[in-house]
Order: structure tokens, then C-alpha cells, then sequence
């Protein structure tokens, strides 16, 4: 991935979404020549020369203080995950290619035998256990069972976001596909931020951008989000409607590995639904081995 392009890119991006009344600047009328504020309008606000904030824009993010990354984080009104990508592209632009990410080393990704042991205790919740690039690392009976169709997939391991663009199933299972789109490539946008040399990233984020418009389109957004917490509106094939919200628990910061854990609201139908798959995998003489077909990945 071009680190100077995406820092290029990614701060144009967020100048075009402001205006000098966004930010409280005066606007003295007259034609624009580009979107939102303007260069000098970002140093201003940002308490730094024109051309030094030219020379960050245009990639050169040698020497660059956080200090300064920040001013132009509150300049340009950005959201935690925006000035947390901001810091990373700035950070790999730095290193020169110099140093590798850890993130970046091909290994073996499996998860310690106690978390296995964990998730598949989480009987009456899905669990799913996935790295940066939102490959399945690990998932419990319940996990498969919600996300059968995904598993199904002869690319392994099974990843989100390749079903979610190159699956038509997927537009289906996902009621509310056009948010979990931007979803996912946000994610996979801050993912690149934090490990910019990760070949299997940038092979996978070339193969959805050959293959999906929709993808395409996305990714030169450069929007960016973190994975905490969200709904997800499915359309399970046994069952139909399922409404759940998702809470998102690192695993560990070193190999960037989360644990997300789906629920129904107690009560509802959804719930109803959720608890007809449990029963079903309860009855189900389905393997628990936490390694079908997501257990183990190289990164």
C-alpha cells in the first residue's frame, strides 16, 4: 500500500467534508476551487505554517510530532478511530519501510485453548473470534450455526468481508447491507492504518477492489471505524429476522485479535429465533472442535 497516497487522500478527504462554518472561519463568499476548507484554513486552525501542513498532505510525514497530528485532528474535527488512523499512517510513513509491523510477520494465528474453552461455553450466544483483516480465527457452535453460509466458503479462512462483497447470499442474510459495507471497509481502512505492510491484507483489499465496485467505491472514501459495539440486522435461512446487537472485547493488542459476541433483546422474537438455532445446535451432532474451518489462519 502507498503510505503517502493514503495520508494524501485520507486528509483531503476530511477537508471536503467541512466548511469555514464548520469551523467558525468566516466565508468572504466568491468560488471555491475545492471542496470544503482550504489548505491554509486547515494550518490556521491547526496553529501551523501553510507550508508545513503542504508537505504533510503531500506524504512527507518525516519528523511530524504527535502534537502537531493532534492540532490537525482538532482542526479538522476528527472522531477518535480518524485521529487514531491519522497517528498509524503517519507512524508507517515515518518508518520508511525501515521497520516491519508486527502485525506484518506471516505466523501461524490460533487462539489458547482457555478462549476456545470459553466461547463454547457461551452456549445460548454467538462468538466469534476474528483478526484485523476479518478473517474467522476461531467461532463456537452457535457462531457457526448463525453464520453458516459464510463457513460454507471454499476460500479459507472465511473472512466477513469477502462474503460480504463476493457472496450474493450475503445481501440477503444482511438486511441492512449498504451500512454493514461501510462497515467493513472502514474497518479494514484502519486495519491498513495500523499494518500497512501486511501482505494478506493488501492481497485481500486488492482482490475485493478487482472484483466489487461497491467495494471499490467504498474504499476510496477513506472512512475508518473501530470495532466496539453495533447492531446487526440478519436474515438467518432456518429462522428469517434476527435483530442483535454485538459487543467487541480485544484479545489481544500484540496479535490484534477481538472476540465479538452477538445478543438478542430478552423477550423478543429475535430472541425467540436465537434460542430455535441453540436448540438446534444442542441437538445438532456437529463437531465442537474450535479448528472447523476457523481455528487457525497465517498472517
Amino acid at each position: 500500500m502507498d503510505i503517502r497516497s493514503d495520508i494524501r487522500e485520507f486528509l483531503t478527504t476530511r477537508r471536503a467534508r467541512l466548511t469555514p462554518a464548520d469551523v467558525g472561519l468566516p466565508d468572504f463568499g466568491g468560488r471555491r476551487r475545492v471542496a470544503g476548507l482550504r489548505r491554509e484554513e486547515v494550518a490556521l486552525l491547526a496553529g501551523m505554517s501553510v507550508e508545513y501542513y503542504v508537505r504533510l498532505e503531500r506524504g512527507n510525514a518525516s519528523g511530524v510530532s504527535d502534537a502537531v497530528l493532534d492540532g490537525i485532528a482538532r482542526a479538522l474535527r476528527l472522531d477518535a478511530a480518524e485521529r487514531n488512523h491519522l497517528h498509524d499512517l503517519v507512524r508507517a510513513a515515518d518508518d520508511g519501510g525501515v521497520r516491519r509491523s508486527r502485525r506484518s510477520r506471516a505466523r501461524t494465528q490460533t487462539i489458547r485453548p482457555g478462549m476456545q474453552q470459553l466461547i463454547e461455553a457461551m452456549h445460548g450466544v454467538p462468538a466469534v473470534v476474528q483478526n484485523g483483516r476479518l478473517d474467522v480465527v476461531a467461532i463456537n457452535r452457535l457462531g457457526r450455526a448463525l453464520f453458516s453460509e459464510m463457513l460454507e466458503s471454499p476460500e479459507q479462512p472465511p473472512n466477513f468481508a469477502r462474503y460480504l462483497f463476493l457472496d450474493e447470499r450475503a445481501r440477503r442474510f444482511y438486511r441492512r447491507w449498504d451500512d454493514s459495507a461501510e462497515q467493513v471497509v472502514a474497518l479494514l481502512r484502519s486495519e491498513a492504518g495500523r499494518a500497512p505492510r501486511d501482505r494478506e491484507l493488501s492481497d485481500l483489499v486488492g482482490e475485493l477492489a478487482t472484483r466489487s465496485d461497491a467495494f471499490r467505491t467504498l474504499w476510496a472514501s477513506h472512512d475508518v471505524r473501530e470495532h466496539r459495539t453495533g447492531a446487526k440486522a440478519i436474515t438467518h435461512p432456518l429462522v428469517g429476522d434476527i435483530d442483535l446487537s454485538f459487543e467487541a472485547l480485544d484479545v489481544s493488542d500484540e496479535r490484534g485479535l477481538q472476540l465479538i459476541a452477538f445478543t438478542a433483546a430478552p423477550g423478543s422474537a429475535s430472541s425467540d429465533a436465537l434460542g430455535l438455532i441453540a436448540s438446534w445446535v444442542a441437538t445438532s451432532a456437529e463437531p465442537v472442535d474450535g479448528s472447523a474451518r476457523a481455528g487457525a489462519t497465517d498472517r
